[in-house]
Formats: structure tokens, sequence, C-alpha cells
């Protein structure tokens, strides 16, 4: 049975550690924040993500799942490391690799043994080789004569839903150079491979840009869907009706066709800034990439300007916000589009009553230098004597509200649906103002 450790107490490296260990697996998770590994030990879990708590919980109490801040016990004690740092972006849309050739180094310092080093964070392409690099530099340094590999092993997690992600994958990606690399992988993820998930070798490099491309294909539906909606709505036409129908060819397929107000989190915004500045770097620009971004960060200003131009005159009203995280599930408020919505709103003289079910401890960090906002209990509460409504992300709670309580509430019956999660026709029906996004 291998042991393991997971350098990196965010998103990935939390959902990770607890998921191996849930695996069956020996797993120790560290982290230099010591607070955040006392509140760890303690069950306290510093991300909002379904199931994920009571999972850390149970592998504690099983004695599988540890965390520490002592890097050197953790190193000693395992012979596969993952690598689950942060990434994040550079001014010039480069991810930040301090972190992953900080932790490479302590595991050269470290290493008592072979050990297999995996990178789970996302990274630029030829950082598994730069990786190998540090490691055996420092290694050459102290005078230790030992083996190691380094494996390249992407994470497709989903906010909201990444336990599932862990453990009911589309695919495993494992980028090494040898078989005995290839061998212990399947091993850690031997669950996964008796359930006949699909396992993808490929060399290093290979599998650093799957996770890229991966993500910016994705990202490209999202903003491609947006523009057809945009266009739908001067021509007359349903972008629902017409996603329905481009959905049913297989060659196209149904996912990431809800149009909206342009894509977030902690992922697509990072992951094709990276993409476009590998290319701009390698002599191969990403131009689809580039677009793609462009027409994201097009997309939330639309969305103000769709508000601007049904309500006329903004300055001095007041509009309820309802959903502030980038997506459901999720208390996460990097690059959500409500961000840009809120500030450019704000600017025009509007007041703001803000709602969002997990998400206000966060949105209040994001949006500490916005003067002219209130942050509400409920919906209800948001929507009291305001002149509009704009849902911005599509929680569960927010598909059946009551509507007649709505419109008594409300001074003026404006409705922005930018999830498209209500009926145009019948909301028109019942006096709203109703506008959605390409119907």
């Amino acid at each position: 049975m291998h042991k393991i450790a997971v350098v990196g107490t965010g998103y990935v490296g939390l959902v990770t550690g607890t998921c191996l260990a849930d695996f069956g697996m020996d797993t120790v998770c560290v982290d230099i924040n010591e607070e955040k590994i006392n509140n760890l030990k303690k069950g306290q879990v510093p991300i909002y993500e379904p199931g994920l708590t009571e999972m850390v919980i149970r592998n504690v109490q099983y004695r599988r799942l540890q965390f520490t801040t002592d890097m050197a016990e953790a190193v000693n004690n395992a012979d596969v490391i993952f690598i689950a740092v942060g990434t994040p972006p550079q001014e010039d849309g480069s991810a930040d690799m301090r972190y992953v050739m900080a932790v490479a180094e302590q595991i050269a310092t470290y290493m008592n043994g072979y050990k297999l080093v995996i990178n789970k964070s996302t990274v630029p392409v030829g950082t598994g080789q730069k990786v190998k690099n540090v490691i055996a530099q420092k290694l050459k340094e102290l005078g230790k004569d030992m083996e190691f590999d380094v494996v390249s092993n992407p994470e497709f997690l989903r906010e909201g839903t990444a336990i599932y992600d862990f453990t009911h994958p589309d695919k495993v990606v494992i980028g090494a150079e040898t078989e005995k690399a290839k061998e212990i992988m399947k091993d850690v993820y031997r669950v996964l491979y008796l359930n006949e998930t699909p396992f993808i070798y490929t060399n290093i490099e290979s599998a650093e840009m799957i996770k890229y491309a991966n993500n910016a294909f994705l990202a490209l539906k999202i903003s491609f869907i947006n523009e057809v909606a945009n266009l739908c709505e001067k021509v007359g036409a349903s972008v629902q009706q017409v996603a329905n129908a481009i959905g049913k060819d297989g060659r196209i397929g149904s996912k990431f066709l809800h149009p909206g107000p342009g894509y977030g989190g902690s992922c697509f915004p990072k992951d094709t800034q990276a993409l476009a500045h590998i290319g701009r770097e390698n002599g191969s620009p990403m131009q689809l990439v580039e677009a793609t971004i462009r027409v994201n960060d097009n997309q939330k200003i639309k969305m103000v300007q769709k508000i601007e131009e049904a309500m006329v005159e903004l300055q001095g009203k007041k509009l309820a916000v309802l959903g502030l995280t980038f997506k459901p599930k999720t208390d996460d408020m990097r690059d959500a589009p409500s961000l840009t919505i809120i500030k450019e709103l704000a600017k025009k003289g509007v007041t703001l009553n803000v709602y969002d079910p997990i998400g206000m401890h966060e949105a209040k960090t994001s949006l500490a230098n916005v003067e002219s906002i209130n942050y509400c209990m409920d919906e209800y509460e948001a929507i009291q004597d305001c002149d509009g409504i704009i849902i911005v992300t599509e929680w569960h709670q927010f598909r059946n509200l009551d509507l007649e309580r709505l419109k008594s509430s409300m001074k003026s019956p404006f409705f922005f649906d930018l999830r498209n999660i209500y009926d145009k026709q019948r909301m028109n029906q019942l006096g709203f103002n109703y506008f959605g996004v390409g119907v």
C-alpha cells in the first residue's frame, strides 16, 4: 500500500487528499497555514463543497487522513507526493509557478528514498521537466543519489460536484516517462481502474496540454453560445431553441450550451489566459482562445447594457441581485460575473440589495470597495421595494420564487433573468417586464 502526501490544502489538494483517503489510502495533507491545518484537524473545512466536510470527518476518524504543517515528516513517510498548490495568474496572464517550484525544492531537501512526484496543479507545458530539473539540482547540491519520477496528472473537478467528479471521472490522464511511474499511478487509482475508468497514458507535455485544451474548449463553447444568444435577441430567434437543436448533434453535444452572463471561477479565466500566454510565448498565437476571453469579458458588460437599455435611467434606482458566486453549490467568487455587473451598476448610481445562499462572506471581501450595497438575509428581503431583480447565479431556490410576492414587494416589475430559468411568455403574462439572454 502506497503512502500519499498531498502538498496544498486548497480546493484541488483537499478534495484529492480526502478522496484518496476514502479510497483506503494512507494520506496526509500538508500546508504552511497552521490555522487552516488546525481547523481541518477539527473537521472544519475552509471551502464550501457538498459532501466534503462529512468525508473529511469520516476519514480523520478512520485515521486514513491526517493534516500537518511538517513538510519533512510528510515527505519522509510518503512514497507518492502530489503537488497541489496554487498557480495564480500574473498580470500578463501567465501562471505564477513560484509555489510549485518551492515545493519541488522542499521535496528534494527531505527525500529519503524513491519518490513519485505528481503535478496535480494546473501548470504550463514544460513544468514537469522544470520540476525534474529543480529536484535533480537540489539532490546534487545535497550530495544525495536517489531515484525519483515526475508525473503530470491534471484534475478535472467541477466546483459543486468535485467529490463525484473525483470518484466518477470521465478519464484519468497520466503523463509519465517510466513504467514504474505508470504502475504506481495505477495502484494509487486502483479503485477507478477496477471500475473501468479510461486511463490515458501520455508523455508529460501532452498531459499538461490536455488540461488547458480541455478547459479552453469548454470556455469557447460558452462564449460561442453567448454570442449566438446576443444575435438571437437582434433577429427574433430563441437561443434556447437553437441550443437545444444544435446540442442534439452528436458532434457538438448539449453541455456548455447555456447562455448567460459569462464564465467565471478558478479554472476557465485562469486557464484560458495561461494558454493564450503559452501560445504567444511560443510564436503560435491561440486566436480562438484570445477571442473567447474577449467575448467573455464583453458579455458581462453587455448584461449591464441590457439592464440600462430596459430601464433607461439607472441613477437612483435600487436593484436586487440574486446569486453572487460564479456558479451554484460553491462559495467561490473568483472572476464571478456578479462582480463586474455589481461594480458597473454601482458606478451608474444604482443601490444594490444582494443575496447569495453560500457566498455572502466571500462577496463582502470581493466587493469591499463598493459602498452602495446592502447585504440581505434572503431573496425576499433583497427584493423589497426594489425597481428590478437580476438573477445572476441559478441557485435552486431561485428557480421557484413566489412570483406574486415578488411583484407585490417591488416598486416596478423589471425582471432580468441572466440564466433563463423562467419562461418569458409566462412572466410577461404575470405582468413582469422580463428580459432573458437570447430569448
